[in-house]
């Protein structure tokens, strides 16, 4: 169940970074609102995340959260924010999903 919580934790890092993103943009009332949900998750990805660190250990739960977000925040930045892609970006994107894969099944 950790496990769970912690990829949640991870996916609203993300979701904090694209409401970053699309503060970035905007003005006036539209602005606080994505700023207002950039804090929302920004709370809820450090309180998910001391959640799951209750029973996992603290170095892996903490590898593989900064890693879901390093990861979404990169595809966030391709899909929606058209930040530029080659070879070598995906090919260390691909490492970091492995390392990922590789923490949770040695842990």
């Amino acid at each position: 169940m950790n496990w769970i919580i912690l990829i949640i934790a991870g996916l609203c890092e993300v979701a904090f970074t694209y409401c970053l993103g699309r503060a970035r943009n905007v003005i006036g009332t539209e602005w606080w609102t994505w700023i207002c949900s950039f804090a929302f998750f920004y709370v809820m990805s450090a309180v998910l995340l001391s959640k799951a660190t209750q029973t996992l250990p603290i170095g892996t739960a903490y590898a593989v959260w900064t890693g879901i977000g390093a990861v979404g925040a990169v595809l966030v930045g391709i899909i929606f924010f058209k930040e530029p892609t080659s070879f070598w970006r995906l090919f260390f994107l691909s490492t970091l999903i492995l390392s990922i894969v590789g923490l949770k099944s040695v842990s």
